[in-house]
């Protein structure tokens, strides 16, 4: 399993509490969640990545649980991945839940690849 299928359900289920509309897709060798055409969170493993408002970015890092998202080895500003120490809690994967989508209005959309054709 190349991701937490216990954390995909906990996602979903509170995308489905707060009425929000969400595609899922499988991508970087896990589950992602996106809001709005933009990724939104997702599944890595048994993590949680999140996409976060770059404001609270270095503050966000001081929490337990939650570290820089390095998918490629460079850092990526604005996303985090979550640990079972961050979100162990409903109440706590719900604050990091929150938090990513309210960034989401104000995250940019990634450009669509427009396919080439001979």
């Amino acid at each position: 399993m190349a991701y937490s299928e216990y954390l995909v359900d906990r996602v979903s289920q509170f995308f489905r509490e707060k009425g929000i509309y969400f595609e899922s897709k499988k991508m970087f060798g896990g589950f992602v969640f996106m809001v709005d055409n933009k990724m939104c969170v997702g599944v890595i493993k048994d993590q949680i990545m999140a996409r976060l408002n770059p404001y609270i970015y270095k503050e966000s890092l001081l929490k337990e649980g939650c570290r820089s998202m390095d998918f490629t080895g460079k850092k990526m500003k604005g996303f985090v991945y979550l640990s079972d120490e961050a979100v162990d809690l409903e109440s706590d994967l719900y604050y990091w839940l929150q938090l990513a989508l309210d960034f989401n209005p104000l995250a940019k959309a990634s450009k669509k690849k427009k396919s080439s054709k001979n």
